[in-house]
């Protein structure tokens, strides 16, 4: 059983705070075996740091987070840019095609770019599997919907700290079937369902700082882009 951190961000995405080392000392502090940097769409860091993972005794997982037409989708150990932009359908057929799978992760909150409004059940059902934990919840309901959903369908079960800063890696892990350390293995295991969630709530002065420290770094990326 290894325990993987499949959701989190580095300074390379418009709202995350920390370079990729701050993320893989975090992950070594807090005892998980795997990480994966899902920028948003932004690969260029989650390539490095999967390269870098093991010097810090780590199974580096590449990913992405990709903003599709209906929201956000997980690309999982893709190896190149997938498209912002595109149809949730497509998004899922460029990311198998890429050799990765698709986690949906917060597919309930619609507030921050979950895809259930806006897509079919069968759609959502289509995905390799679906984030049920995530550790930047307000009230869990929207995690509770996604885990009675992935039940109802048997898909396979994530979760994620959707960590924007270092401190939150390790804040909600999925816990993998597997003892075979590489990022194929850990994949595999999660299309096959072999995982359990475990994962406690952000506090909520962190969301604050994250969400405060995200509009900041919005703002600034939106005028460089101005200028």
């Amino acid at each position: 059983m290894l325990s993987v951190e499949l959701h989190s961000h580095s300074s390379l995405s418009y709202d995350g705070r920390d370079p990729i080392e701050y993320l893989l000392e975090q992950a070594v502090a807090v005892g998980v075996d795997a990480l994966a940097v899902t920028d948003h769409d932004e690969i260029d860091a989650s390539l490095e740091a999967a390269e870098l993972a093991p010097d810090y005794g780590l199974v580096g997982i590449p990913g992405m987070e990709v903003t599709c037409a209906a929201g956000h989708v997980l690309a999982m150990g893709v190896e190149e840019l997938i498209p912002a932009g595109l149809s949730y359908d497509e998004t899922l057929d460029r990311i198998h095609d890429a050799g990765g799978i698709a986690i949906v992760p917060h597919p309930f909150q619609k507030s921050r770019h979950g895809v259930a409004p806006h897509i079919s059940r069968e759609q959502l059902a289509a995905a390799d599997a679906i984030e049920v934990y995530n550790s930047r919840l307000l009230t869990g309901i929207a995690n509770q919907r996604a885990e009675r959903f992935a039940k109802r369908r048997n898909l396979p079960m994530t979760a994620g700290s959707d960590a924007h800063i270092a401190e939150m890696v390790g804040q909600a892990i999925t816990e993998v079937g597997t003892d075979t350390r590489s990022a194929d293995a850990i994949l595999e295991a999660i299309t096959e369902g072999r995982t359990s969630v475990v994962g406690s709530k952000t506090p909520w002065r962190i969301s604050f700082q994250q969400a405060a420290g995200g509009a900041k770094r919005r703002l600034k990326h939106a005028l460089a882009d101005l200028l």
